[in-house]
């Protein structure tokens, strides 16, 4: 049982927010607010989305991209914090499962993920 005023907060915090529909498989682009000392700048981090987890205001994806030598890195972003300022869905993935952590142990063309074809 959660605390009411707890849970008026984050409607409030969750309806200011827009966040497009995607799940796990989906290719995700995030512009992420960057502090470096008193400056501001967003960069960009776009990876598979290879997980979603919590709810409410606690929600966060984890996101996994290909680095410099074949190197995968994988980042949680909480989806209502404000440093996360636009998400965007780059492609939509045809996968079965919720959470895709085999992509760790794949490499190359075998990681890859098919498109999902609408109709």
């Amino acid at each position: 049982m959660r605390n009411k005023y707890i849970e008026n907060f984050e409607k409030a915090q969750v309806a200011e927010k827009n966040i497009p529909d995607f799940r796990a498989g989906d290719t995700v682009r995030l512009a992420v607010t960057i502090k470096e000392g008193d400056k501001t700048r967003i960069q960009n981090y776009e990876g598979v989305c290879i997980a979603k987890r919590g709810q409410g205001t606690g929600q966060t994806i984890t996101v996994r991209k290909i680095g410099a030598n074949s190197i995968g890195i994988e980042r949680i972003f909480p989806l209502y914090s404000d440093s996360t300022s636009e998400i965007t869905v780059i492609r939509r993935g045809r996968v079965r499962r919720a959470k895709l952590f085999y992509l760790r142990d794949l490499a190359g063309k075998a990681a890859r993920i098919k498109e999902l074809r609408r109709k």
